[in-house]
Parts: structure tokens; sequence; C-alpha cells
């Protein structure tokens, strides 16, 4: 270069960054080895004058050199910018060579970088940097510094280089992710900013940016197994969630935010992806335990009971463990550890929700339930408050997820019928086994055996009908239905038993079939109450006043679980209609019985009511009047003994009563038909005054204290008898039945 006066030259490839300069002297024999990238590179050297003042740049292509190797001297045009003026010209020795191996240090001088290399190598091995165990101390870390400061080797160059050793020993660790970011920080914040990093740290950024990347995938998707305690950081063996955010995942936020722009889409996307790939692989690591189940089938498996009720603990299971899996994601979000877009535990609960219910679902078609069993009821209720709990951390609605009602509704409504089914089977004639047998309760077990079982079905479904309160309705239909059939079998059970009342029963026609038909009845037996017909009175009065009460209560009971605003009043009403026709076969039975009795005491002269007050009337003597009253006394005392061994206390009562009732309209139809002559009030007033003594006497000898005062009240057609009687006593026209 001609020069007169003393010039400066900075020296430089157009590949490295803009302050990554060689200041040399022109004429000081001075030499500098540089790495150009390729032929493309460019040594650009700028010329200033002694006070700093820049006079012109010479653009050298390597391209040129490596046309020509032999031609080391050269000169070189300097122009000044941006007239592209030339303004004189420099002379240079270069000497151009290529290897085939960039880091081979047999050729030519050793590269700053390569010898850099070399030391951070050795320094590396001499403090056994490895996984747990990454930063360089001492003597050598001092050396390092050192040597990078007087050849010039960058900052970003010093950085990348130890990262590109370290993610060679990548643990998803805290302190590896802390180490990583510390130095990985002014590296990115000087590719962003004015400076560029050259050519080869842009290829070790490239290749330490995709190791990390691999490693922030491995943190992220193993979230719930990082383990600092372990060299590895990660749990190898299955754990439950503990609910706590594992140390390593702040600082893998912090990296994946330095690395990213969060803001993006496509960054948010690619988080939210790690996350969901973690709940995929925490779910179907849970689902190992219930594949034998469900692996290759698409019918039921026969299973003995002990292998389906561990199947259905193990799905049980299943419930609880992908529950705390979401409420420890509620946790773990809670520690406001994640970017805000990332909403994790609506996030994994519809990674968990939509698997769980797909797997419930294979699993009930392939060990489908047959009822409300314990082990069956227990998955009902793990199903059913997993949904709830989604429900109340305010789990948004999952498409397809976890809905227990619909998983479970056709079974329920299966068992509820196939119940039905059975129990109705078990009233068919031919299956009822107790004919004859009667209880303590002198009642027939076919009813108590059947009501056990209403009750047994009412508790067992217990746990649908408090979280699912529609069911009731279901369930009373199947009920009503079952109750029914009860009623007709005992009526076909007792048919025999019953045809001799049937004519009591049908309406009354006045004509001359039906005075003969009476004829020829009074010409028969008297009648004498089957024990069978006591069992059935008996039995049918248990129905009533105890069985089913217990039923209609325990129905009802399950009002309270219907919300507000529901139809629990209509609940009942099925089981309200039983009721309705079981009482009036009861009371048309009742009543049969107690004509047939009446019809007894008619069958002779000696004992027709009437026949004995109208032929009283000449007598004076009450003596006389009783005299007559004796046999039909002795029946009345002999029919009474009789209902007390067949009929438990309140059917003795009603016939009774009933009885007596039946015996006072006889007098008061006698009276009420000779109103005006007063000659056989003496005669019907001893009458009254018998049968007030013979029922009372009796019901009261057979019962003692068991008997109630009002039991012992005369009927009402015997208060009609004596309002008639006494003339200023008051007439009640209305009559009526004891039970």
């Amino acid at each position: 270069m001609k020069y007169n006066k003393t010039y400066s030259c900075k020296l430089r490839l157009k590949s490295s960054p803009e302050d990554d300069v060689v200041p040399m002297q022109p004429g000081s024999g001075e030499t500098h080895v540089f790495f150009p990238d390729s032929l493309g590179d460019d040594l650009i050297i700028d010329v200033s004058d002694t006070k700093g003042k820049p006079c012109g740049r010479v653009v050298a292509q390597v391209a040129t050199m490596a046309e020509e190797p032999a031609d080391k001297l050269r000169w070189w045009s300097i122009y000044r910018e941006p007239e592209h003026e030339l303004v004189g010209r420099i002379h240079l020795y270069v000497q151009y060579t290529t290897a085939a191996d960039e880091n081979n240090t047999k050729y030519g001088s050793v590269a700053e970088t390569v010898a850099y290399d070399i030391v951070l190598e050795v320094a590396m091995k001499a403090q056994h940097i490895q996984q747990r165990n990454l930063v360089l101390q001492g003597s050598w870390k001092w050396l390092l510094t050192e040597f990078a400061s007087y050849y010039g080797v960058s900052d970003a160059y010093t950085k990348l280089r130890y990262l590109s050793y370290i993610v060679d020993v990548a643990t998803p660790t805290a302190d590896w992710l802390n180490l990583v970011h510390e130095l990985l920080l002014p590296v990115l914040m000087k590719s962003h900013g004015t400076a560029t990093l050259s050519h080869q740290e842009n290829r070790i950024l490239g290749e330490v940016e995709e190791q990390i990347e691999q490693t922030l995938a491995m943190v992220f998707e193993n979230y719930k197994c990082l383990d600092e305690s372990l060299v590895s950081g990660l749990a190898e063996d299955f754990r439950p969630p503990t609910g706590l955010a594992a140390s390593a995942l702040e600082p893998a936020i912090k990296l994946y935010s330095l690395l990213h722009d969060v803001l993006s889409p496509e960054a948010q996307l690619r988080l939210c992806g790690y996350f969901q790939t973690a709940a995929r692989k925490r779910s179907r690591r849970h689902m190992l335990e219930t594949d034998e189940f469900v692996a290759g089938n698409s019918e039921g498996i026969k299973m003995d009971i002990v292998t389906f009720t561990t199947a259905y603990q193990k799905m049980k299971s299943l419930c609880h463990n992908i529950r705390n899996e979401i409420f420890t994601d509620i946790e773990i979000h809670n520690h406001h550890i994640l970017p805000s877009f990332v909403d994790l535990p609506n996030l994994t609960a519809a990674i968990y929700s939509v698997e769980l219910s797909n797997r419930l679902r294979s699993f009930l078609v392939a060990c489908p339930p047959t009822g409300p069993s314990s082990p069956v009821a227990d998955l009902v209720i793990a199903t059913a408050d997993f949904q709830k709990d989604l429900a109340s951390w305010n789990i948004c609605s999952i498409k397809a997820g976890v809905d227990a009602k619909e998983l479970f509704h056709l079974y329920i409504v299966l068992w509820i019928e196939d119940k039905r089914r059975a129990l109705l089977e078990n009233c068919r004639l031919d299956k009822v086994k107790w004919s004859g047998v009667r209880t303590q309760h002198m009642t027939t077990p076919f009813v108590d055996e059947m009501y056990d079982l209403l009750k047994n079905t009412l508790t067992e479904y217990e746990v649908i009908i408090c979280r699912w309160p529609e069911y009731i309705f279901v369930l009373e239909n199947a009920i009503a239905d079952i109750e029914k059939a009860v009623i007709d079998s005992l009526e076909k059970q007792y048919v025999d038993i019953l045809a001799p009342l049937k004519d009591c029963i049908a309406p009354k026609k006045f004509g001359l079939k039906y005075v003969q038909k009476l004829a020829k009845r009074n010409s028969m037996c008297p009648y004498v109450v089957p024990e069978d017909l006591g069992i059935l009175l008996n039995t049918m009065k248990r129905l009533l006043d105890v069985l089913r009460p217990r039923i209609e209560s325990h129905l009802r009971s399950w009002s309270s679980c219907i919300p507000h605003g529901g139809n629990s009043a209509a609940i009942g009403e099925r089981l309200s209609e039983v009721t309705v026709t079981l009482r009036a076969k009861f009371r048309n039975y009742m009543q049969a019985v107690v004509e047939k009795l009446s019809e007894n005491t008619r069958m002779q002269n000696t004992t027709k009511l009437k026949k004995i007050i109208q032929d009283s009337k000449g007598l004076v003597l009450e003596s006389d009047i009783r005299g007559r009253m004796q046999e039909l006394n002795d029946q009345l005392i002999g029919a009474i003994n009789h209902v007390h061994k067949v009929s438990e206390v309140h059917v003795f009562v009603a016939i009774c009563r009933g009885f007596w009732d039946r015996m006072g309209q006889d007098v008061l139809s006698f009276l009420e038909n000779r109103k005006e002559n007063k000659a056989w009030y003496k005669g019907a007033r001893v009458a009254v005054s018998v049968l007030d003594d013979t029922f009372a006497s009796q019901m009261q000898q057979l019962l003692g204290n068991t008997l109630q005062q009002k039991e012992l009240e005369p009927p009402r057609s015997i208060m009609e008898v004596r309002s008639i009687l006494c003339k200023d006593a008051p007439r009640q026209k209305n009559s009526g039945f004891y039970y």
C-alpha cells in the first residue's frame, strides 16, 4: 500500500460478526489465520488514518484467492463507499489452503477456535464433567477464560462450544436446565441484537437448540415422573402423582420461553402438545391394569365371581387414579409456574376423561354387569363421583368424556326389567312352594318372601336412585306389576277357598233365579271359615298394614333426591293404585265372610234373629226372650271362637265387628219395616242387649288387654237400633264397615 503517513487496518470475514475484527498495521509483517465459511465468503479490510478516520474498504473475494492459490502476493483496490470511488491500493500476502477435516491440526496453523476446543475438551475430562456435574471450576476455568481472551475467541463461541458438550449429558433436572439457560441467554441476545453470530456459531447453535428441545420435550412429557434425587432425573418406575410441581418444571418453562416466542400460536400449541402427550402416556400406563379384560374382546366374557369382582375393583381403582391425576394437575396449575395459556387441568382432563370413557364402555361390553351388586355399585359410584368432581373443579364440558348415566343407562333399565321378570316368575302358581304353610303371623310365607325380595331390590338400587332419581318411576312401575302379580297369585292359590264367597261378592239380583239360589243355599250345611281363608285374609291384612307401607315409605323417602322443581309428587302413584285394588278385594272378602256367617244364623228358625224378635211379641219376661236367644247366642259364640283360631288379631276384630254390625242390620231392618208398631220393641231391646254382651264379652275374653276400648263400642247399626228404640235419640243414617 502506497502511503506517506501511517495507516491502520481492521480485518474480518464477511461471515463473522462486525465486532469480531483483527487489527493489523501495514508493513509490520503481522500474520493471522482466518477460516472462511465457504468460497462465497469475503475478507473485508477497513483502512483508517492516524486519527481513526475511515479512508476506504477492501473486499477480497475468497473465490478469487482459491482460483490461483499459488499467487500469494496480490494488489487489491481500496474504494470509498457509497460513491465506490477508487482511493488507493493495498499489497497483501495471502496463503489459501483447504483440508478435508477442518479440525485436523496436522496441516497449517492451528486456528484459535480449534485450539480452544482442544483445551476445553481436556478441561472437561480433567474435571470429570458428566451428568449432574456440569460446571468447570478452579484453574481450568481460569485457563479457558484467559485462552479465549488472548486468542480472541468470542464469548458466544465459548458458551456455544460449552453447551455442545453439556447437551450430550443432558438430564431433565433443574441444575442442567438452569445452566443451559445461563449459557444460552447472552448468545441469543447477541444474535437478536445488532451483532450477528458467525456461520460456525450459528451451526453450533442450531445443533444445541435441537438437543435442548428434545430435553425440554422429555421434561414436559414426563412432568410427573421427574426426580432430582436420581442421577438421570427421571423415575424409571411408574409412581402415583404427588401433587407437587417438579423442581425442573419452572426452569424448563423459562428455557422454553427463551427459545420460543410464547406469544405465537405455534409455540403455544407445541407446549400444550407436550402436556397432552404426557397425559396420554400416564393414561396408557393406568389402563394397563385393565387391558386383560378388554383386549381382543367384543362380547361378554364368562368369568367366575372372584374374577368378576377383581375386574370391577380394578376399574374402580382406574377411575380413582385418573381422578387423582386431574386433581394433581389442578395443584400444579395453582403453583402458577406455567404460562397463562396453558390451562393444565382442562388440557389433561380432556385426554383422561375421553380415554377413561372409552375404557369403561369397552369394559362394560366385555364384562357386562348383571345387576347392581356390590362391585358394580362401587364402579357406578366411582364413575359418577369422577364426573361430579370434574364439574365441581370447573373443568369444561368434555365431548365424549365420562358420562356415568349415559354409560350405565341401558344396563340399569335392563336390570330393572330382568328383576321384574324374575320376580314375576316367582309368582307363578307352579313356583309357589308355600301352599298350606303359615308363619308366626298366621300368613303365607310366600308374601313375606316376595316382599323381602322387593325390599332387597330397593336397597340394591339405593346407589342408583340417589344419583339419578328419575329411575324411581321405572322401578316403581316394576314393583307395581310385581305386587299385582303377588295378589293374583294369592287368589289363584286359594281359588277353591274363595269360590264359596263369590256369590256374596257378586251384585245381588232380586229375581226368581236369585230366590231359587238362596233357597238352595239355605239347604246347605253351615259355612265354616276355612283355615286357609284365615291365612289369606291375614296375609292381605299384613300386606295392607305392614309390608306394603314399608315399600311405599322407602320409595317416597327418595323424593328428597329429586331436584327442586321435579315431579316428586308423582312418586307412589302406581303403588297407590295397587293399594286401592288390594283394599277393595280385602273388603269384599271380609264382607263375604260376614255375610256367610250371618247366613248361618238364618238357616234355622231357632237362630233367625228376626224370627226370634217377631215371636217375642207375646212374651212378658225378659228371661223368656233371652231363653229364645240362647241357641243363636251359642252359634255366635262358636263362630267367634272359630274365627279367632284361624285369623290374627286385626282380622279377627274386623270380622267380629262386621258380624256384630250385620246382626244389628237384621234388627234394624225388622224395626224400620214396623215403625208404627212398638209391640216388638221389648224383644228388639233384649236381642240387641244379648248381641252386645255376646260379641263384647267374647272379644274381651279371647283378646284380653290387646283389645282397644273403641273396638268394644257397639257398631253403627246397633246405634241405629238404639236410636229407634229411644225416641229422643238422634238418628244416624250412614252405614259402614269396619275394615
